[in-house]
């Protein structure tokens, strides 16, 4: 089973200060000859991005690769700001991908915002202008479906016909359980993306950590020449984790989804003051939920926001697989996620958000378990209070 990426190691070993310095640390391995252009170039097919990264190839300048599907927020940006840092040239793609949703699930309601999304893309690129030890976004790929799936429309059954990557059993796992056709999507996307542009590095958030498993596996798996890189989760102020679909919370829903980082933040504290037991570990997250559940079934309808727990995970940091003990030299993996209900009753002139407060919101999130430096070779039972 596929390790935890190098860059996760890295990063979840950090202090909180160095996590957000990261980008400082690892230079570009490239440079650019001559000035830099002021904007990127926008592909909708794949033959000009081909040229265009064949190019670079030609010159050894090397490429970095942010694969997003649009509706990009802060972590998004996150990821390209640390791929500049590295490469000299970087491409984003936005595309929609159908094979990663479900058949009830949000393909047809998911934010699409192409024109916004260029535009901060735009407005992104304006930092690197003046700096040149940084690259740059050289292109942004829109491709439509019919370029990614040219054979025929894919298929969101489990039993569908299409030719897919499957990652097992890393896909059935955790997130796989609830959704199972959505890394296949995932792995089968990506292979793709990666053939198309070639990347020396490839860019995901430590968000969707099981993700980067998947895509680790499939890197190693198939020999394909790329690095892949994880780079910090983005927060709220609350702690809630940056999504793209957060944008059909509304205010409402929005204010209860914290739960789940301060859920797992309770596991965290416990495991640090000296637990290691699974069960004791899991049960503060379920004291957390179940306790802001009861306050808000309590709520009339117009006011509540209402949710369910899918599950809370302790897995092993190498492979994934779940733990009954923690061990604190190596510490685990920390996940959750949980389902916001669709709004009850709605309140006159309500911001419900996008989809009119109907659809129910899948968040996911996860944290490293590990003990502070001054704690591994000292007393683990030791009580401090974590770093937030």
């Amino acid at each position: 089973m596929a390790a935890l990426p190098n860059v996760i190691r890295r990063v979840n070993g950090m202090a909180n200060d160095d996590r957000l310095s990261l980008s400082k640390k690892l230079p570009v391995l490239n440079s650019q000859s001559g000035p830099k252009p002021r904007s990127f170039q926008v592909f909708g097919h794949i033959p000009s991005l081909r040229t265009a990264r064949r190019h670079a190839m030609l010159a050894g300048e090397s490429v970095g690769f942010v694969p997003t599907m649009g509706a990009l927020h802060k972590g998004h940006l996150a990821l390209i700001r640390q791929a500049v840092q590295e490469n000299t040239h970087v491409y984003v793609s936005i595309y929609v991908n159908p094979t990663q949703f479900g058949v009830n699930e949000d393909l047809g309601s998911y934010p699409q915002t192409l024109p916004a999304d260029l535009q901060q893309l735009r407005a992104l690129t304006a930092e690197f202008w003046d700096n040149d030890s940084v690259g740059q976004i050289t292109g942004v790929f829109t491709p439509k479906t019919r370029d990614m799936y040219p054979g025929f429309k894919p298929t969101s059954e489990v039993d569908g016909h299409g030719s897919f990557v499957t990652i097992t059993p890393l896909s059935s796992m955790l997130e796989g359980a609830s959704r199972p056709v959505f890394f296949r999507g995932v792995a089968t996307v990506c292979m793709k993306l990666f053939n198309i542009v070639r990347p020396d590095r490839v860019y995901f958030g430590q968000k969707d950590i099981q993700q980067t498993y998947v895509i680790q596996r499939m890197v190693d798996d198939f020999h394909l020449n790329t690095q892949v890189r994880v780079v910090p989760t983005v927060r709220e102020k609350d702690g809630l984790a940056m999504s793209s679909r957060n944008e059909y919370l509304g205010k409402r829903r929005r204010k209860v989804a914290s739960v789940l980082i301060r859920a797992l933040r309770a596991v965290r504290t416990e495991f640090i003051n000296g637990v290691t037991g699974r069960e004791e570990l899991l049960s503060a997250a379920h004291r957390v939920v179940d306790e802001e559940l009861a306050k808000q079934t309590a709520l009339p309808p117009t006011w509540r926001s209402l949710f369910e727990v899918d599950y809370f995970s302790l897995a092993d940091p190498m492979r994934l697989t779940e733990l009954d003990t923690v061990t604190p030299a190596h510490g685990a993996v920390l996940s959750g996620a949980i389902k916001m209900l669709p709004v009850e009753e709605a309140q006159e002139n309500e911001d419900l958000g996008t989809g009119d407060g109907k659809i129910t919101v899948r968040l996911i999130d996860n944290l490293r378990l590990e003990l502070p430096s001054f704690l591994r070779k000292s007393d683990p039972q030791k009580a401090v209070t974590p770093v937030l």
